[in-house]
């Protein structure tokens, strides 16, 4: 089992939709204020980068505080 195996149709997608999660995150990270931010921010900016999908989902939903 090689890469000529890999079915690269369905994998480019999900590698897409992580990048334009990660970007998304970290746009909206650096423009937020501390305050507003349950954590501090390099902890987060580990998880969008190293956590793949579901770290990135996770900082949607539990990092960002309610205004």
């Amino acid at each position: 089992m090689g890469m000529e195996n890999i079915n690269w149709g369905l994998i480019w997608p999900i590698i897409a939709l992580q990048l334009i999660l990660a970007i998304v995150g970290l746009v909206s990270l650096a423009k937020s204020e501390a305050a507003n931010i349950r954590g501090p921010k390099w902890m987060w900016v580990l998880i969008l980068l190293l956590g793949n999908i579901i770290g990135c989902v996770a900082y949607f939903i539990i990092a960002r505080k309610e205004a």
